[in-house]
């Protein structure tokens, strides 16, 4: 028998003790800017958004190829300003989340697609000479001149918003592993 007032069940478990601390190493508001790591992802978000309006200036004529450098270009370009505001607005503290591990994870596999990108637009510049036949006595190149001087551009831009996101891989490994 139970003395009054006594329940049967246990009382229920402290959420507290399920939801850990996040676990943050980079500083939160515009701080973060003053590190390099905020100061690589400023220029992911510069660099991603010149590939992003080079490809689309262009006549794009591989969709498929181009088609998914847009889209890794405008998806890590959304995703990073979506990470880095995370930052800039103190949400990082808030959120429950191993944020150096998300970070490397992020960051990895977003530098494996935009590597990716890179080569494809590369290929697609590398089409330039190849001709396109409308018919049997007119021939046109795939690329005009102007369209394939803007491609070199695009593939350089893609390239170095590839080593920007391969050096922010390197440098949230980092601190993941500290």
């Amino acid at each position: 028998m139970l003395p009054r007032g006594a329940s049967s069940m246990p009382p229920p478990p402290n959420p507290a003790a399920y939801f850990p601390p996040p676990r943050v190493t980079l500083p939160s508001g515009l701080e973060i800017l003053r590190t390099y790591s905020g100061a690589v992802i400023f220029l992911e978000i510069l660099f991603g958004t010149i590939v992003w309006i080079l490809v689309a200036s262009t006549r794009v004529p591989l969709p498929l190829l181009q088609g998914w450098v847009m889209f890794v270009a405008v998806t890590a370009w959304f995703l990073s300003i979506v990470f880095l505001c995370v930052f800039l607005f103190g949400y990082a503290n808030r959120i429950a989340v191993n944020w150096n591990q998300t970070d490397f994870l992020f960051h990895g596999a977003t530098f494996v697609f935009y590597f990716g990108a890179f080569l494809l637009q590369a290929a697609t510049t590398s089409l330039h000479h190849f001709p396109r036949k409308f018919n049997s006595t007119t021939q046109e190149k795939i690329l005009a001149d102007h369209e394939y001087n803007i491609s070199i551009a695009a593939s350089i831009f893609a390239f170095a918003t590839a080593v920007c996101y391969g050096f922010s891989t390197a440098l949230a490994l980092r601190r993941w592993r500290l």
